[in-house]
């Protein structure tokens, strides 16, 4: 019985290699964020290391992200992360959110919640220093200190929905 349970579970897992999720490859950056705002070098490289791969349109893929299951969850991770936050898509958000997604990084990046941990213990090299993360907040800092000085401070507040029982 638990050899044929084993056999099952072999050819269930040779069938799965056949069926790969969509890549996040995409050149486009219409929408980028350094269409609207100077990325220094500096900046780009520490972006490009630990944020690109789940934060953009273009993934730098691993070889075993065409193995499943794993494909399977790079794939819905990378999909979580962009729903987060785009920085190829970032151009298109209204200001009050671009707003808050600067102040997000920076809460994140200074809380060490990004890059995730499980990201930085294979690629170790996206695991920032104390010295890029003051880079990267200061960078996101600056543009919202711009925002604030270009914007009505009511512009850069997202604006909730009411809830239904505050709405009566």
């Amino acid at each position: 019985m638990i050899k044929k349970i084993f056999i099952a579970l072999l050819i269930a897992l040779v069938v799965i290699q056949f069926i790969q999720p969509t890549k996040n490859i995409s050149g486009e950056k219409s929408k980028d964020i350094t269409t609207l705002y100077a990325m220094p070098n500096n900046v780009k490289v520490i972006v490009d290391k630990a944020c690109a791969d789940c934060h953009t349109n273009n993934t730098q893929y691993p070889w075993y992200a065409s193995v499943q299951p794993i494909a399977f969850w790079l794939a819905d991770h990378v999909k979580e992360g962009k729903s987060e936050l785009n920085f190829n898509e970032f151009a298109s958000y209204r200001i009050a959110k671009q707003n808050h997604k600067l102040e997000e990084i920076i809460e994140q990046v200074k809380e060490e919640e990004m890059p995730l941990p499980s990201y930085t213990i294979i690629h170790k090299e996206a695991d920032l220093t104390p010295e890029e993360r003051a880079t990267l907040t200061q960078w996101c800092q600056s543009i919202m200190d711009t925002l604030k000085a270009n914007y009505p401070a009511d512009s850069l507040k997202l604006k909730r929905a009411p809830t239904p029982e505050k709405a009566k």
